[in-house]
This record gives structure tokens, C-alpha cells and sequence, in this order.
């Protein structure tokens, strides 16, 4: 089973993706809805504007590495961010997602200082480990905008394909996930914004990237990790992080 799934990943990376798109309703009464950002008001807004916050913090996920953000780093730091991709270790989870988020504050902390506001974007298992450092570790202080990208903020299925603590973690109803549940109204003084697509083989089911405290956003991309690299996702990210 677990062959079967590296499989689905290295199919996954080849796929094509659609660029159309279209916002979702959250679960919830949902923060101040923003219109999505198109690639060409990426490209006609102002060259002078600089972002009120310059520190990204990108948080990858599950057997990923840093480079899986390359064209995002390189897009923002193109805007002017301090961009900081954290090596998530062990990336598998081995010693669960409370461990790897101790070791991200760490990180953190020696890159920018305890207290520098910052803004976090995290990928799939790094939107979990991402939640635990905001909301557990004293995070949601100096965050700015909190972004995840195909996350299983409810669990996913898939996870019961892999033995690892951090697995365990992101299965549903795990103790993990019943935690930050309880402690999510810490967030409350971010900017929150939930990237999905209806498509994704990994979130299973996909609605589980649709998270109450964020505005849900949906792009129709072929396959969890081509979210990374689909041009609407990354314009829409690069524009709510200048704003």
C-alpha cells in the first residue's frame, strides 16, 4: 500500500493543472470575504508597493523538502520577502507533528528573533504543524497571515497508509486534531486563507482541507502537489500576502 502511494505522488508531480478557480463557503460564518487574485493583477499591480509584513515562513509537508517551494520563494522573494524553508525533520513524522512544531519554533526563532512578526504559509502536513506552533507554542502572536494549502485540517484517509506518529496524527478524529480544534479560537486575530482542490488524491476526502476559521479558496488543480505550481494559486498567495 505504501508503494502504491510514493506511486500516486510521482504521478502526481507530472499531471497537468487547470487554472480556473472559484471560492468556496466556509463551514461557518467566514472572516471579511477577499475576491481571489488573477495573474494579471499580479502582474499590473504597483512595482513600488512593498508588504507590510516582509518575513515568510513556508512550512512544507509530508516526505517534501524545501524545494518543493521554489517557485513560490522565488516569486515572493522576487516582491521583496525575507523567505525562511525550514527543513522539517524527520519529514516523515516519525516523532509526531507536536515535535516538529517544537523544532519549527526553534527554527524560527533563530532565523527572526522570538518576537519579529512574520506570516506562515504551510503546505499539507505543514499547515497542521504550522497550527500546533500558532496555536500551542505561542505563534499566533506574531503571525500576520496564516495560509495552508491542501492541509487536512479534519484528517485524511490516506494517512492510514503510513505508520509514522505524525500519520497517526493527520488521521481523522486523531487526539491531534481534536486538540487544535479546541484551541483554534487563538487564531482568531490572523488573517487565515484555505487553499483546496476538489481533485486532490492525498486529502481524502478533499472537503477536509475546508477549515471554519479560514476563507476557503478552491482551484480545480489535477493533483495535490501541483497546487504548488499552479500559476492562480501562487498570484492569489503572492497578492494577500502584499496587501
Amino acid at each position: 500500500m505504501i508503494r502504491n502511494l510514493k506511486n500516486l505522488l510521482i504521478a502526481s508531480l507530472v499531471a497537468s493543472t487547470s487554472c480556473a478557480y472559484h471560492t468556496t463557503s466556509n463551514l461557518s460564518p467566514p472572516v471579511k470575504p477577499v475576491k481571489p487574485f488573477t495573474n494579471s493583477e499580479s502582474l499590473t499591480s504597483s512595482p513600488t508597493s512593498t508588504p507590510r509584513v516582509k518575513r515568510v515562513v513556508l512550512v512544507h509537508g509530508f516526505l517534501d523538502t524545501d524545494s518543493c517551494f521554489k517557485m513560490l520563494r522565488r516569486r515572493l522573494e522576487g516582491r521583496g520577502f525575507d523567505c525562511f524553508v525550514p527543513s522539517l525533520k524527520p519529514n516523515d513524522g516519525r516523532g509526531g507533528l507536536e515535535d516538529i512544531a517544537a523544532k519549527l519554533k526553534r527554527d524560527i526563532d533563530v532565523r527572526f528573533g522570538p518576537s519579529e512578526p512574520v506570516n506562515v504559509v504551510g503546505f499539507s502536513m505543514g499547515g497542521l504543524v504550522s497550527r500546533q506552533y500558532l496555536q500551542e507554542l505561542g505563534g499566533a502572536t506574531r503571525c500576520e497571515n496564516f495560509i495552508t494549502i491542501s492541509s487536512p485540517h479534519h484528517g485524511t484517509l490516506t494517512a492510514f497508509l503510513y505508520p509514522s506518529l505524525g500519520a497517526k496524527d493527520m488521521r481523522p478524529g486523531s487526539l491531534f486534531l481534536n486538540n487544535l480544534r479546541k484551541t483554534q479560537d487563538r487564531l482568531k486575530p490572523i488573517q487565515i486563507t484555505s487553499y483546496r482542490t476538489p481533485m486532490d488524491l492525498m486529502i481524502l476526502p478533499a472537503k477536509s482541507s475546508i477549515w471554519d476559521c479560514a476563507e476557503n479558496l478552491e482551484f480545480p488543480v489535477l493533483m495535490h502537489p501541483l497546487m504548488l505550481i499552479s500559476d492562480p494559486v501562487l498570484s492569489d498567495i503572492e497578492m494577500r500576502l502584499m496587501r
